[in-house]
Parts: C-alpha cells; sequence; structure tokens
C-alpha cells in the first residue's frame, strides 16, 4: 500500500461502520483490497458470524478500491452487491480480498472472497459501483 492509498483509504474509516465492526485494511490499491474483521461483535443470535457482516466488510473492502480507482474528483458508490455464504465461522477474524474484474470510467465491478484465519473459503461477493463526479461546492 502506497503513502497515498493508505491516506485515502483511512478517510473512509473515520465514524462509519467499517470502525464499528473493527474492520482494518492490510492492503490497499485500486486493482486489489485486502481487510479483516473479527467475528466477536459481529456474531447472529446463534454465535455465528452474520451474513450481513459479511456483505458490509464485502461492500466496504470494494468500495474502498472502486474509490481509488474513481480518483480525487469522483466518487465511487454501491449500486449492486451479491454475497453467497459457504460456511460459518464463530470466532477470530475473517479476511476479505476484493479483486477488480473491471475497472471502467463509470462503473467498477470486484468480486470478493471472504475466509476464516485457516484459509477456509467463507463468502463469496460480488460488487459493482457507479462512479460519478463529486458535485461543487
Amino acid at each position: 500500500m502506497t503513502d497515498n492509498d493508505a491516506a485515502s483509504a483511512r478517510q473512509f474509516a473515520d465514524d462509519t461502520l467499517m470502525s464499528r465492526m473493527g474492520m482494518s485494511l492490510t492492503s490497499a490499491s485500486a486493482a486489489r483490497v485486502e481487510g479483516t474483521m473479527p467475528v466477536e461483535g459481529n456474531r447472529q443470535p446463534y454465535g455465528l458470524l452474520h451474513g450481513g457482516a459479511s456483505a458490509a466488510l464485502a461492500e466496504t473492502l470494494g468500495s474502498i478500491a472502486a474509490n481509488l480507482h474513481a480518483g480525487p474528483d469522483h466518487v465511487a458508490v454501491g449500486i449492486e452487491l451479491s454475497i453467497s455464504h459457504h460456511r460459518s465461522a464463530s470466532a477470530g477474524l475473517v479476511v476479505g480480498v476484493a479483486e477488480a474484474v473491471h475497472l471502467g470510467r463509470t462503473v467498477a465491478t470486484y468480486t470478493v472472497r471472504i475466509e476464516d484465519q485457516d484459509g477456509r473459503h467463507l463468502a463469496s461477493a460480488r460488487l459493482t459501483c457507479a462512479i460519478r463526479k463529486v458535485p461543487a461546492t
């Protein structure tokens, strides 16, 4: 992660769902973003990682990558998210990796793989973001 990428990615972390859910970035670029999230505090009533928490991690990682791709005069916003849950986790950290499928001028699409700390595949997601010019203020 370059200093510029790290600074850009950090701007998304303050007072956001990302910070409330304990997500953290380990690397970030327009083509690939990796991050972690604890299971603790993100469980459903049966003690398993909440599917919505996995979806939030996937959208967060993909959106950060899309915003890095969009550049300083544009913003990327999620317009479609789909996720399939393959197995559960009840403890530890989960690791998510968002990788670019398409980096266009107005749309960016990412696949996101979520695994447990042992590398077991927990969920697969796909996120599409629209890229728009930042409105003049």
